[in-house]
């Protein structure tokens, strides 16, 4: 029996035959996660909403998994404009509110000519 399972969420698939996330033992890791709308399959056109959604997807990804965003440890961010981060602000506060409990966080340049104006990988430690 293999130590690995798959996890995906609902509406949210990777174009490549990859689950969303792998777990080995309590170890959680993901694939790249975007801000793509799970009913229309569409992107949106601001960074706001790419991040409302790109957040929603980090949740419903730990749910599957069976934890919760307290069991994040580090969270990659790649943004079309490293200069704008208030979106990607906004909702990383808003997830984890307590500055002496977050994860830590790295932010890349995004050099891409997709709309994908922002997207992120993570990974966590599940059952505390």
């Amino acid at each position: 029996m293999s130590r690995r399972k798959s996890i995906h969420i609902d509406g949210f698939a990777h174009k490549n035959p990859i689950p969303n996330a792998a777990v080995v033992d309590n170890l959680l890791v993901t694939g790249v996660v975007m801000g793509r709308d799970t009913r229309s399959e569409s992107i949106p056109d601001t960074i706001e909403e790419q991040c409302a959604i790109l957040f929603r997807h980090v949740r419903d990804i730990m749910d599957a998994a069976g934890g919760t965003t307290d069991d994040i440890v580090k969270m990659n961010v790649w943004l079309k404009d490293p200069s704008d981060r208030s979106a990607l602000n906004a909702e990383w506060t808003a997830m984890f509110p307590d500055p002496e409990n977050r994860p830590a966080r790295q932010a890349f340049a995004l050099d891409s000519d997709s709309i994908v104006m922002i997207q992120c990988d993570f990974m966590a430690v599940l059952g505390g």
